[in-house]
């Protein structure tokens, strides 16, 4: 019996991509234990993809370099960037053909890792090897599959490419944002066997955007838990009720002019803060030379070069919500990227001015 597309699809399983979003040592790996195991209560298949375990840990180090001699922040946010593409190219082959081997890619993410989420995606379709090309119809379809998407999350473009994914292969997507202060995170991070500096987990806490279903419409299906505590056995409900909605309602392909405009948006705003950013650190990187040049004190030049970093993560972190919400609604209108990064960077020098003076006399002062 030959079976049409639409045939195969209904009786494959039904498959939710869950993002699970918030700091370091918030317990988002705690949670996907628990939903692993509560998955197997109710039927379902589950896949955790941890992105700690997927990518080298010195790249999703967010801490600001102190000196222009460092490695330039924008070669490994490049190679950070690329190691997220690459394990979103693994979810994808995933969800395309699960049963197939996953081809070379550039950055490669840790095989071991690979091999078992695609044996955990297996449910869909038939196993490698086998003489069937399709399920027989009398079978039942498969269990449905929760893909627990373990990573920080902390913009809300990073949860959109996961979005993007879903939609167009017409699965079902959620998010949950575990939330927890950031001083119990960084003590749960010290009890960890190879924690994380605690700078780096403050640092996050400022960039952090939890989702936001008023301001962004693709985030309606989400949830937020709080993991000061325990995890009770209502917030596992209340995630379960999310994941549910989710596979019972798979995202259509179709892209409506809307969430086009939106995802232009958040390029636009991706181009602006990464450019604003590079013209900041060379202010920063002049000013520090000019500063070592008047023989300011080594514990000085510490001191100054943490205010900068401080001041111009707080001045993207503002520049990224200004821009995000002054950008052009009406289909047809532009941005001058070059102009907005221009006065942008006008207004973090004179921020600049200001840090400097505190540290060099009045006839010293960097102009």
């Amino acid at each position: 019996m030959n079976l049409n597309e639409d045939s195969v699809n209904a009786m494959c399983t039904r498959i939710c991509l869950c993002v699970l979003c918030g700091l370091p040592a918030a317990g988002k790996s705690t949670l996907a234990q628990a939903v692993n195991s509560h998955s197997v209560q109710r039927g379902w298949r589950s896949a955790v993809i941890s992105y700690d375990d997927l990518i080298p840990g010195d790249a999703f180090n967010v801490k600001e370099v102190e000196d222009e001699e460092d490695i330039p922040r924008s070669q490994t946010q490049t190679e950070w960037k690329c190691h997220r593409q690459a394990v979103l190219r693994c979810v994808e082959q995933f969800l395309q053909s699960p049963t197939e081997q996953l081809p070379p890619i550039i950055y490669q993410i840790n095989s071991d890792a690979r091999s078992r989420l695609l044996h955990a995606a297996q449910v869909c379709g038939t196993p490698v090897g086998s003489s069937q090309a399709y399920p027989s119809p009398s079978d039942r379809p498969p269990p449905p599959l929760v893909i627990l998407l373990d990573d920080n999350f902390y913009y809300p473009s990073m949860r959109y490419e996961v979005y993007q994914l879903a939609r167009k292969h017409s699965v079902g997507f959620c998010q949950v944002y575990v939330h927890c202060p950031v001083e119990s995170c960084v003590r749960r991070n010290q009890l960890r066997p190879q924690p994380l500096p605690s700078d780096v987990i403050v640092e996050m806490a400022k960039r952090m955007e939890p989702p936001n279903p008023q301001r962004n419409s693709w985030e309606q299906n989400s949830v937020t838990l709080d993991s000061e505590h325990h995890f009770t056995i209502e917030y596992i409900q209340r995630l379960v009720k999310v994941i549910s909605t989710a596979l019972e309602n798979p995202l259509s392909p179709v892209q409506d002019n809307a969430e086009q405009k939106e995802a232009d948006r958040q390029s636009c705003v991706s181009s602006v803060v990464h450019q604003a950013d590079q013209a900041c650190r060379r202010l920063v990187s002049q000013a520090m030379q000019e500063a070592r040049e008047h023989q300011l004190p080594p514990e000085r030049m510490r001191s100054l070069a943490a205010d900068f970093n401080e001041s111009k993560t707080r001045f993207l972190q503002d520049l990224r919500r200004q821009v995000l919400h002054g950008l052009p609604l009406t289909q047809g209108e532009g941005v001058e990227v070059e102009r907005v990064v221009s006065r942008a960077v006008d207004v973090f020098n004179r921020e600049k001015q200001e840090i400097i003076a505190r540290y060099l006399p009045p006839y010293d002062r960097i102009k």
